[in-house]
């Protein structure tokens, strides 16, 4: 009924710049992995009980519609301005732009959105949305951002991604992977440790720490952790960054020379919680470069298929 192509990349359209150039960047992530983009508008019917100043519900109704066709239309002529070659899809969708990116999320391989919106997804990745969209998403969710608000999302650099050891940052590591190898370029896998976990709460350790120690400590564990994908993707040049000092921040610093941020939905240790509530916020909305959030996929027995050497 919707047309849903199963692994497609899709791309929400809201009729802003910003979602236009996250389209752009759908396509060009559609072309790497061979793959159809599919671009998707949600529109809303307003919620009143008087009527409606504008005319009859029905009106508005095609209205909306007609909107979403002339946006959808843009979106597509900007992708194939680039990249002729990309079958190219649109639908336009009366829904929830919440639900409605969830229920994408079952069919496509990626889901990719604007930083910054003006009609159906504004907003949607920020707050409370935030949690809902990553909590119940079926795929990896992408946040497309550049060096500036008004700059395209950068092309070069290396691919980084946030690891603590957890299930999580597996599936975020695998991603990354997967992103560095098609893109041609290395991985900068980074671990972050602090005396606080990441919601404040202070980590039991004495006043006096071996800083030097720690770092020695993780960094090991870390390489442990990184060393199976090392081995699946031997042609990938892997860098470990361990570094003490808040996840956001040093994510934030090293990515500024870097083209794609990843990070697990929520962890064990130093990216506890990176997707949710304030944490998430300052991510999305000061990043230099695009942020990836994946979840873990499930397996045939409902278990976590993460494991390097089980892909």
């Amino acid at each position: 009924m919707h047309g849903f192509i199963d692994g497609a990349i899709v791309a929400g359209i809201d009729g802003s710049a910003s979602a236009v150039q996250a389209a752009v960047w759908a396509g060009t992530e559609a072309r790497r992995r061979g793959r159809p983009l599919r671009l998707v508008q949600v529109y809303t019917l307003p919620n009143v009980c008087a009527p409606i100043a504008f005319g009859s519900l029905d009106e508005v109704r095609e209205g909306l519609a007609k909107r979403a066709e002339e946006w959808l239309a843009d979106a597509r002529a900007a992708v194939l301005a680039e990249h002729p070659d990309v079958e190219i899809t649109t639908a336009a969708r009366e829904w929830s732009p919440v639900t409605a990116l969830i229920q994408e999320s079952q069919h496509a391989e990626l889901v990719v959105l604007g930083s910054r919106g003006l009609g159906g997804f504004t907003g949607l990745l920020v707050g409370s949305t935030a949690v809902s969209v990553v909590a119940h998403a079926h795929c990896p969710i992408v946040v497309v951002r550049g060096r500036t608000l008004h700059s395209p999302p950068p092309v070069t650099g290396p691919v980084l991604v946030g690891a603590d050891g957890s299930p999580d940052s597996e599936a975020a590591l695998a991603f990354a992977c997967e992103e560095a190898q098609v893109r041609g370029t290395g991985l900068t896998v980074v671990h972050a440790w602090n005396d606080t976990l990441a919601d404040g709460v202070p980590r039991l350790r004495p006043l006096q720490v071996d800083a030097a120690g720690i770092d020695r400590a993780e960094r090991a564990k870390l390489a442990e952790q990184v060393a199976g994908w090392q081995e699946k993707y031997p042609d990938v040049p892997i860098e470990l960054d361990v570094a003490r000092g808040r996840p956001v921040r040093t994510l934030l610093e090293r990515g500024e020379d870097a083209q794609l941020i990843v990070v697990g939905c929520r962890g064990l240790g130093g990216f506890t919680g990176m997707m949710l509530g304030s944490t998430s916020q300052a991510l999305i909305v000061h990043s230099p470069c695009p942020v990836a959030v994946v979840r873990p996929q499930l397996d045939a027995a409902g278990r976590r298929d993460v494991s390097p050497r089980d892909r």
